[in-house]
């Protein structure tokens, strides 16, 4: 008997405890902010395993990258040019973890064809903005299939000598490009410049969509690795407040590229540090 009453008992304690992990996860409306994972932290894994490791910890949005199996046991991946059955498969699976896809990438298309795929992929989907470094003489393509299948872009950087590695090198090339071109800043990226992140993003004022969120354990460094954010030298705090000052409206992802094989942990304190810096900045502290 006494075993038979455990049971209910475990049960509603799981249903607390997945309760309060996505109540945590709640940021106040007026930010404007969402904060997700890039599903690459999770990439030595299928994404039916990383949806499930993020609703773990009560995370609500996830950015999509291309070619990670859908499935541990199938073949098939999240590539631009997944079957109808794929995609499928794909929506279900964030339908049945409560988790919005609502970016995806980094992708690039080699000419118009796979770049119509990577747009038909993403519509299908409900993707609202991809994450892509493509050469310049490709943003004019880039900036009509946008408006046409009305889906954002986002310039993203990697470090320097890489396309997009300055803020001044993305400005130039945003000129005369419609608003459905912006930025996906990544931080860890732009420290790995030793470019400091918030100086980045007042010299993208306007231009930002969304972020890839890393906390670094060194400055300058293309070798500096991921750490748990608000314990490196990102100043992510610093970064939260200028957005807040800049009435930005946009994405975060957690792109964590450290200890792979069990980073979950990091990724929820990280998350953790986020909120409670969130809600400190929305309080007006």
């Amino acid at each position: 008997m006494k075993r038979l009453l455990l049971i209910p008992f475990l049960f509603l304690s799981i249903l607390v405890a997945a309760q309060s992990a996505s109540n945590d996860m709640l940021l106040p409306d007026s930010l404007g902010w969402r904060l997700g994972s890039q599903a690459y932290t999770f990439r030595l894994f299928s994404l039916e395993e990383a949806l499930g490791k993020m609703k773990s910890i009560g995370i609500k949005y996830v950015e999509l990258f291309p070619g990670q199996k859908i499935t541990k046991q199938g073949t098939a991946t999240t590539a631009p040019n997944a079957t109808p059955e794929d995609r499928a498969l794909i929506k279900k699976l964030l339908k049945d973890n409560g988790i919005k896809a609502v970016c995806y990438g980094v992708v690039n298309g080699k000419n118009e064809e796979e770049w119509k795929a990577v747009f038909e992929f993403a519509k299908d989907i409900g993707i609202e903005h991809i994450t892509t470094e493509p050469p310049f003489n490709q943003l004019e393509l880039l900036d009509k299939f946008c408006n046409e299948y009305k889906i954002r872009a986002a310039l993203h950087n990697h470090p320097v000598p890489t396309t997009y590695w300055h803020p001044a090198i993305v400005l130039d090339q945003l000129k005369n490009r419609s608003n459905m071109i912006g930025v996906c800043g990544d931080i860890g990226h732009w420290v790995r410049s030793a470019l400091d992140p918030v100086a980045s993003i007042k010299e993208l004022k306007g231009r930002l969509i969304a972020f890839h969120v890393k906390d670094l354990h060194v400055y300058g460094s293309k070798s500096a690795h991921d750490v748990p954010w608000g314990t490196g030298v990102s100043n992510i705090a610093g970064v939260l407040n200028e957005l807040k000052a800049q009435g930005f409206k946009g994405y975060f992802s957690v792109e964590y590229e450290y200890q792979w094989e069990n980073n979950l942990p990091a990724v929820q304190e990280s998350t953790q540090y986020f909120m409670r810096v969130a809600k400190r900045i929305n309080a007006g502290n």
